[in-house]
């Protein structure tokens, strides 16, 4: 079995580089990759990579945790390009070779709060 949480560096790193090969080197073969947000769904090694590599724009991700236990890992990361920054979470599963098996991905946009708890919180 392998260290998931260095597989999923690995992923995060490679979707940077644009270094297809190396990014679907990561995944196992019958990889699910799920949006619950938009309810879509990429099933295999092949579609993840190209649903990936052929996201429009000039687009750039910083990696902020990774935290994993044997068989999972969850990553928060910024993402950016040129109209917005975002941050994502993701969710991994490990494949009994250690690539990785499933990915969900959630990426909630930014929101100003209600108002009426500025009293309550500070904003950073």
């Amino acid at each position: 079995m392998g260290d998931i949480a260095a597989t999923v560096e690995t992923y995060w790193a490679t979707a940077q580089a644009r270094d297809w090969r190396a990014f679907g080197a990561t995944l196992a073969d019958d990889v699910c990759y799920e949006l619950p947000q938009t309810r879509e769904r990429v099933v295999g090694r092949d579609g993840v990579v190209r649903f990936n590599a052929e996201q429009l724009g000039e687009w750039s991700l910083e990696v902020e945790r990774v935290v994993a236990d044997a068989t999972q890992a969850v990553s928060w990361v910024r993402f950016s390009d040129e109209e917005e920054e975002t941050q994502g979470i993701s969710f991994f599963t490990s494949a009994p070779d250690g690539k990785i098996q499933t990915i969900t991905d959630f990426w909630p946009r930014a929101e100003e709060p209600p108002a009426g708890r500025e009293q309550l919180t500070e904003r950073f």
